[in-house]
């Protein structure tokens, strides 16, 4: 079982390391890395460049020189590809670079990343997050308590923390986020790591969730596939009506 740092909430450093979850195991899957950080950049692009073929370029409606008697090559425009300011052949166009990852890739990503973090004893677990005021100074105080301060320091709370936040955006060195929403790329990006314990503790507890919408299917599927019980009561056929008298 691998151990880490534990701090206090003010950086002041605990005689006895944290026991890390079950989850950390030691195990780098350097496989699911790879894809988790190709599809992470990819993602980032745009998708907007864009070049200009010989349709697309202004001019070259004239005939440079007439056809016969130059002994030159004949030529009917000067915006052809081989002509400096003509078009370009086979340039890039705008285009989508999304790439999707299966949720069990994305979780093995994650979990590879945080057992190499903590292979190379660069995890630090903190008691608490919370800051009164957004104050970039306090954050800066508390990671020169833990030797940080020349590193990239990702910084994982267990729930949404805007005082923490907005106290980081003026460090470009330091990230703060939640620890559900970090990713493989973000967690290698960062020389050390500062987690929240209530997250591990969370993660530690709690199995995999099941988002809302799968919740649903499921239940529909389940309530399809039920055997509905078998009607005892027979309809009734309606009385006929007999005429008076």
């Amino acid at each position: 079982m691998l151990k880490a740092h534990h701090v206090s909430a003010t950086g002041a450093k605990k005689k006895t390391k944290f026991s890390l979850p079950s989850a950390f195991d030691g195990a780098v899957h350097e496989g699911a890395l790879y894809h988790a950080v190709r599809a992470y950049l990819s993602n980032q692009r745009q998708g907007t460049h864009s070049t200009k073929t010989r349709a697309q370029v202004t001019g070259g409606g004239k005939k440079p020189w007439k056809q016969k008697g130059t002994g030159r090559a004949r030529a009917g425009t000067t915006r052809a590809p081989h002509w400096r300011g003509g078009g370009i052949v086979f340039g890039p166009k705008p285009r989508s670079h999304h790439l999707d990852l299966p949720r069990k890739v994305k979780r093995l990503a994650k979990q590879s990343a945080l057992n190499a973090r903590a292979g190379d004893d660069a995890l630090y677990v903190i008691e608490s997050v919370e800051f009164e005021a957004p104050k970039t100074r306090q954050l800066v105080d508390l990671l020169a308590k833990l030797g940080l301060e020349d590193k990239k320091v990702l910084v994982l709370t267990h729930e949404n923390r805007p005082a923490a936040f907005l106290s980081s955006r003026n460090l470009p060195r330091v990230h703060v986020m939640q620890y559900v929403n970090a990713s493989a790329y973000e967690i290698l990006w960062a020389d050390a790591l500062v987690v929240e314990e209530i997250a591990l503790s969370a993660e530690d507890r709690e199995p995999a969730g099941v988002s809302n919408a799968r919740a649903k299917r499921m239940e529909k599927a389940a309530a399809a596939a039920a055997p509905r019980p078998a009607s005892t009561n027979k309809p009734q056929a309606p009385k006929k009506e007999t005429p008076d008298g």
